[in-house]
């Protein structure tokens, strides 16, 4: 997909999750999950061709900024978006699907030192609330609904639905 239909299309899908923006001008300026997503791509790229340190610094930059961490080898699918993000932490082995939308204050991190596939994988069409954790090697099914403040440390199958009234550790 060429790169201004890729960017058409994160303006255009912040605007039909935000109820609050108002046009893909004041997206593109002042919404920082998006900034921080188009600062993932550079970041991703510069990791995949062997130039991990200026991927690594420019991750940096882009979390200086955005408040939103999202390690350079972290691979993430098209219409991802973050709402409000400060505070979000993606680890490097996170795999993220498409149409996935993350609130603010959320991580998919590991659980321990250990090495290889670490982190949660997030399949297509998840919702992810405010403060969530997600911790270890997990799969978030395809359609899942995450609560604000829920801890996930187990798979969770396709389509689960956390009520916010749920309080509970998986």
């Amino acid at each position: 997909m060429p790169i201004l239909s890729r960017i058409i299309e994160d303006l255009d899908n912040a605007i039909s999750h935000d109820p609050a923006a108002r046009n893909r001008l004041e997206v593109a300026l002042a919404y920082p999950g998006v900034h921080a997503i188009w600062g993932h791509r550079i970041s991703h790229f510069l990791w995949n061709h062997k130039l991990k340190l200026i991927a690594r610094i420019h991750s940096n930059l882009v979390r200086s900024t955005t408040g939103i961490e999202i390690h350079p080898a972290a691979t993430i699918g098209r219409r991802f978006f973050i709402d409000h993000g400060m505070g979000v932490v993606i680890g490097a082995t996170s795999i993220i699907g498409n149409d996935v939308m993350m609130y603010h204050d959320v991580t998919l991190g590991a659980r321990g030192i250990e090495h290889g596939k670490r982190h949660p994988s997030i399949q297509d069409n998840v919702i992810i609330g405010a403060g969530a954790r997600v911790l270890g090697n997990v799969t978030i099914g395809e359609g899942s609904r995450i609560s604000a403040n829920a801890v996930i440390t187990k798979d969770l199958a396709p389509k689960t639905d956390l009520d916010h009234a749920d309080f509970f550790v998986i």
